[in-house]
């Protein structure tokens, strides 16, 4: 989010994440903007002051929060494991609600808006409205927004200082998997356990010797194997052991993206699972953007939780156009 709306032209002051993992991530890939570790159920709206100078009731200002999503979403995990994370929503309207800010953006899963009372969704848009924001929410195919992913995703845009409804520009072509990656895009072929130690990072996971033979017989340009079709009927990820389409948008690239076992991340020609710089790319990241946790799979998380930069720049840019139309 931070990197897209840097692109758009705004000044993002900081980022707040509890995570001291992807710290170095952030600052490296969006100089000038703080990394500030903490958790939000523990920091005070006057900390946040102390941190980043910003004061109550900024016309300027832009308030963005896009909570960890796991307790909302419809990939069936561990909910007791991230069922703290499920009141993020609430925590970010006590900023709010202090600061008064010009500008709000919310971007989560679509179960948020599913369950508004639960989520506290409901709550915090009405107050929103009493106080004198337009309000825009829906649930938005990030397809029609330049990213080549089947990611449906819930952003909600407030704004108490200009007339209209800030909303993102779609476009009409639908990017797909070509678009983005493949020899014609810069991405040699690679085996399966390929460490790339340069900045590219096209680095693939390692396969058993069982998903290796499971890969060379999947069908090519979208194949699912005989192995998923035979044995994992109703349970698993629906398109585990299967290859992404060149003609077709990449599934949601989630954070497991690296493994062949854990959805449609299957190469649509190479005998592997997708690199990392391949899912980060198919998330809209430029090339030149360095991952820094230390391993394989923390980056993978980074980038499957991340939201894609292409979206968050479109809002960005939604934002500054209503602006330059004039305030209220």
């Amino acid at each position: 989010m931070t990197y897209g709306m840097r692109i758009a032209g705004i000044n993002v002051i900081a980022g707040i994440d509890i995570d001291p993992d992807v710290k170095e991530t952030y600052e490296k890939n969006n100089l000038g903007t703080t990394f500030i570790q903490a958790d939000v159920f523990e920091l005070t709206e006057r900390d946040l002051a102390e941190y980043t100078g910003i004061k109550k009731n900024d016309d300027d200002l832009i308030l963005i929060g896009c909570s960890p999503c796991q307790y909302w979403s419809i990939i069936r995990t561990d909910k007791k494991k991230s069922k703290k994370s499920k009141d993020l929503l609430k925590e970010f309207h006590r900023f709010v609600k202090y600061y008064n800010p010009g500008f709000v953006v919310v971007e989560n899963v679509p179960g948020l808006e599913k369950k508004a009372e639960e989520s506290g969704l409901k709550e915090f848009v009405d107050d929103l409205k009493n106080r004198g924001y337009k309000v825009h929410y829906d649930i938005f195919n990030l397809n029609e927004y330049g990213v080549p992913q089947t990611r449906k995703r819930f952003s909600l845009i407030a704004s108490r200082v200009t007339d209209g409804i800030v909303n993102p520009e779609k476009e009409d072509y639908k990017p797909v998997v070509k678009d983005f990656i493949g020899k014609h895009n810069g991405f040699p072929e690679i085996p399966a356990g390929y460490t790339d130690e340069s900045d590219f990072q096209h680095t693939s996971a390692k396969l058993s010797k069982e998903n290796l033979e499971i890969i060379k017989k999947t069908p090519k340009k979208g194949g699912i194997s005989v192995k998923k079709r035979k044995h994992f009927k109703g349970k698993g990820f629906p398109d585990s052991y299967s290859r992404m389409s060149w003609e077709k948008p990449a599934p949601t690239i989630t954070t497991r993206f690296i493994s062949f076992s854990n959805g449609r991340f299957g190469h649509p020609e190479e005998d592997r699972a997708i690199s990392l710089r391949e899912g980060a790319t198919l998330q809209t990241f430029p090339k030149d953007y360095v991952f820094y946790a230390k391993t394989m799979a923390a980056n993978a998380r980074m980038i499957g939780n991340a939201v894609p930069p292409e979206f968050a720049r479109r809002i960005g840019e939604a934002i500054m156009k209503e602006v330059s139309h004039g305030k209220k």
